[in-house]
Parts: structure tokens; sequence; C-alpha cells
């Protein structure tokens, strides 16, 4: 299975057994009236997905990495076995598959784990079936095979400021990268010094589909993005990050993650902050 499978590739191979879909809505910056994810879920999904609840793997804040257990405890309650194959979609202005299949990434590596290109909003474009209600999933035991060599935290982010080797992507935009635009969650403005500001809007098509390999190393290069040399992604709150992540992972490269991102740094009145 491919890291990224097309709605049609879908279509043809639900009910087969062990391929498992999952639902990855997740909307961090909430709008006004504010989004219910499940309650979207149970209203449509595509036939027989299930619904993973980013939002309730968290440990306090929607950023954080869960606990290994916890998301394995969630995986085996709706079916997910360690034999199983899973697509990922969303429909989120985030694109939040990306951050399920981080997480999927680090807790369960051995997973083979796809991203639906286009997610619900273009299988809902072409017609294709819903269907609504709660998936009825056996339970089933998933064992966690936690990866978290990929994961950067504060320190370290701070420690590689004095080192011109890893190169950090900063997955906002480019109001919010350089402070002419609030932080929504109150924090002072600016990004970390050093960072490149390429912004997760930019690996899209206007369908919601992905960019070509060719685009998307195109846009890592014009941003002067070295593939070559380690990176670091991050964004407002971990979540967007992965999605220049996952880029590189159809470029056949890795990239770290800062998950506390913004969030955290600016929180911290003692870390370096740039402001253009």
């Amino acid at each position: 299975m491919q890291p990224l499978v097309s709605t049609a590739w879908l279509a043809d191979r639900l009910g087969t057994p062990g391929l498992i879909v999952l639902d990855a809505t997740f909307v961090p910056v909430q709008p006004d009236p504010p989004r219910d994810e499940a309650a979207e879920y149970r209203a449509g999904h595509i036939p027989g997905a299930r619904f993973l609840d980013l939002r309730a793997l968290s440990t306090g804040q929607a950023t954080s990495l869960p606990a290994a257990d916890k998301l394995a405890e969630r995986l085996g309650a709706i079916g997910v076995g360690d034999d199983a194959q899973v697509v990922l979609y969303d429909n989120s202005p985030h694109h939040t598959a990306t951050r399920a299949w981080w997480l999927l990434r680090r807790f369960a590596r051995g997973l083979p784990v796809a991203i639906l290109d286009g997610g619900l909003a273009k299988w809902r474009a072409e017609g294709r079936p819903v269907e609504e209600g709660e998936d009825a999933a056996t339970s089933t035991r998933f064992g966690a095979d936690p990866d978290l060599a990929p994961v950067r935290t504060k320190a370290m982010v701070l420690a590689g400021l004095d080192h011109d080797t890893p190169q950090l992507v900063d997955a906002r935009s480019a109001a919010r990268f350089d402070g002419s635009e609030a932080d929504p969650r109150g924090l002072p403005s600016g990004h970390i010094p050093g960072s490149i500001n390429l912004h997760y809007a930019g690996f899209f098509q206007g369908d919601g589909t992905w960019r070509s390999p060719e685009e998307l190393a195109a846009l890592f290069a014009d941003a002067g993005i070295d593939l070559d040399r380690p990176i670091t992604t991050t964004c407002g709150s971990g979540i967007t990050a992965a999605i220049p992540a996952f880029a590189l992972h159809l470029l056949g490269r890795d990239a770290a993650l800062y998950d506390g991102s913004w969030t955290e740094w600016a929180a911290d009145p003692q870390t370096p902050k740039v402001t253009a």
C-alpha cells in the first residue's frame, strides 16, 4: 500500500478484510460556533470508517503526544489490530490525517498506514456513498511499538540553535510567522530564530489533493531547504507540522517534528523569538 491512496483505490477496496478506514478529523483552532468532530462523523462518514478521536488523544493540550498505552487502547477499542492496514482521512482545514499518520508512525511503526488523497471532501464531491451513525467495530488488542527518536523537545530545539545543521521548517502562515498577525492563543507573535516559513496550504492543490512529488520538491527547494540535511518541522501546535513531514515522506525523506511547536516555545519567556 502506497502512503497516499486515491478515492478510486479506496472505493475498490472497501470491505477488504484487514483494511480499516479511520476518520481523523480534528479542528484544533475552533471557529465560532465550534465544530463537533464526533457529531460530524456520526452524521456522515465513508462506509465502514471508524472515528479515531484525535482530540481525545492528548495529555491536556491538543498537541501533546499521547502515552503509548493510551493510543494502543484507543486503536484496540475501534478494532485496529496489529495485522491491520489503515487508511486515514479527514474533513479539516488543517489536514489532520497527517497528524494521525505521524502518531501511528511513532507508536505503531510496523502498521501499514496511508492517507486518502483529498479526504472526505473529495470523496463526497465525486458522489461516493457515505453512511450515518457509529461503526460497530469489534474491539481487539493493539500492541504499541514506540519510536520517539524523531520527536523533538524544546530543549533539543534550543540546543540546535547554536548549530547550522538542523533546518527548522515552520508550517504556519506568513503573517503568523512574521508576527504581523496575532497568535490565536494569545501568545507572543513571531517565530523561532533561524526557522524557514513554508505554509502548509502550499502543499495542496485547489481540490485538497496533494501536489505532485516534483511540485513538492520544488516547494522545499524554492524555500532554500536542503533535503539532504536534517529537517525538523514545527507550526503553531504540532498539528500542521505533520504536513511537511508527510510531504518529505512522499519524497523519500524522514523529518523530525517539534511537537510543542510555537505554543510551547512562545509560552516560555526565556526562549528567543524573532519578528520580521
